[in-house]
């Protein structure tokens, strides 16, 4: 406690230095007195996000406050501070179309949960893989990898291990089955969400950010190009296990409890989902956008009384109110021009494109081995959307701003290789099945090969 008492102090510190010291000992040419505030108030959320001294949401509603109150239009201003930011701007990032597309996923999550759903695809799913270990292995792969592409990656973790952990306690350590097993559904978690815009926070984010500068992708073509990249990294991940963890057991037996009664709410979530999905995919066709197509199951869900007034309390509103300031952090370091002028004292032109690329997706994965994904990517995309319009031309032979966001959205979600580098990783460390050191082992390979063929993936989408 009274080590993140001296961390906010000296955070506060720091941005009162930054905002009151004269201009030019910034090193920035043509710095204005918003540009510096806005300055100063990244800062303070970079090192809040960074040392979590604070709750990452508590962070990004600070932020975005400050923001109103220094930056906006309707703040506080003096004469000549330089451009201001409409306040409404601002203000719209806590409704911005991409949160309404993650409330959405939620809505659906919680809904599949209450009737029963999850339990029961999940039961039926990891049939299909019989009892063989090596196979149950791949179904503890692919059917958490498939969930965590439509519900958060926490959730479906604790879902899976809340039903396998009493099961992999009953076999013996030396089978080398419960470690394998265990880290197995915070693989497939953390991969799972690379599959589609709303899988993952920092996906989110990607698509936010592009979308500010001009660049927009459907949910359909990102999940096009992400589920085979997605599967391709799962059977890495089944290969991986196997050969560090060799399953020394002849048969395994997975029962999972269902509580679905196949009633009229269950059938309207069971329609639902796949209708939703559908036109999520087909975007390309009907050209409904993905954003307003989420809310499609939130009305259905409360008209049918599926959902209701108690279950709000079950989205994650702390996520949809760290990814919204982000995208004010965003919106103000472009709206005050503070973006540009920083641009302009860094030379990135001279680093090359396949440079920046690298460096930033290492810079992520480094991040994000230490704080969480969604801080990580709200400190840095909003930055990477600057750079990648400054330079332009250099990522124009990588396919552009898009090939940089979503190599820095893969890195993300390949950073687990601590307990504490991902919810599910946390939660299966909570089990006491599996040690630090093998998800260092095992997070670490993975992250090496998925950054890999993450580059590959960008070079053949984008050049």
């Amino acid at each position: 406690m009274k080590k993140k008492t001296i961390l906010q102090v000296l955070v506060v510190l720091i941005t009162i230095v930054l905002w009151v010291i004269p201009a030019e000992w910034l090193g920035i040419d043509g710095l204005t007195v918003i540009q510096q505030r806005t300055l100063a108030i990244f800062v303070f959320a970079a090192l809040m996000w960074l040392f979590e001294i604070i709750p990452a949401w508590a962070t990004s509603v600070t932020t975005i406050v400050a923001l109103l109150f220094a930056v906006s239009d309707k703040g506080f201003l003096i004469e000549s501070a330089g451009t201001t930011v409409s306040y409404r701007e601002i203000m719209a990032s806590f409704a911005d179309p991409v949160i309404m597309l993650f409330l959405g996923g939620f809505v659906m999550a919680i809904a599949a949960s209450k009737v029963g759903l999850d339990a029961y695809l999940a039961k039926s799913l990891l049939s299909i893989f019989g009892k063989n270990p090596k196979f149950v292995l791949l179904g503890l792969l692919l059917v958490p990898g498939t969930f965590s592409m439509f519900m958060s990656n926490t959730a479906t973790a604790a879902m899976m291990l809340a039903f396998m952990a009493p099961v992999l306690k009953t076999i013996p350590k030396e089978s080398n089955g419960p470690v394998a097993l265990t880290l197995a559904i915070p693989i497939a978690a953390n991969f799972g969400g690379l599959g589609t815009p709303i899988g993952t926070p920092p996906n989110a984010i990607a698509l936010g950010q592009l979308a500010k500068i001009g660049v927009d992708i459907s949910f359909g073509t990102w999940a096009f190009h992400m589920v085979p990249f997605v599967i391709l990294l799962l059977l890495i991940a089944w290969v991986v296990l196997m050969l560090l963890y060799p399953i020394k057991m002849e048969k395994l037996k997975i029962e999972i409890p269902s509580n679905a009664k196949f009633d009229k709410k269950f059938w309207i979530v069971a329609i639902t989902m796949p209708v939703t999905i559908l036109l999520w995919v087909t975007e390309g066709w009907t050209h409904l956008d993905a954003n307003i197509v989420a809310l499609l199951p939130f009305a259905v869900f409360a008209i049918t009384g599926v959902f209701k007034e108690e279950d709000f309390s079950s989205i994650e509103w702390h996520i949809l109110w760290m990814v919204a300031g982000g995208f004010a952090l965003g919106t103000c370091l472009n709206g005050t021009g503070l973006a540009a002028s920083l641009i302009n004292a860094i030379p990135f032109t001279k680093w090359g494109a396949v440079a920046v690329i690298i460096g930033a997706g290492f810079v992520m994965y480094l991040l994000s081995t230490f704080i969480s994904n969604s801080s990580a990517a709200s400190l840095l995309m909003p930055v990477l959307a600057v750079i990648s319009t400054a330079i332009k031309d250099e990522l124009s032979v990588m396919g552009g701003a898009a090939s940089l966001i979503i190599y820095v959205a893969i890195c993300c979600s390949l950073a687990m290789t601590l307990p504490i580098s991902t919810p599910p990783n946390a939660i299966a460390s909570s089990t006491g099945l599996v040690q630090t050191k093998d998800m260092v082992k095992v997070g670490l390979t993975l992250g090496i090969i998925g950054g890999v063929l993450g580059y590959i993936l960008i070079v053949f989408l984008f050049s």
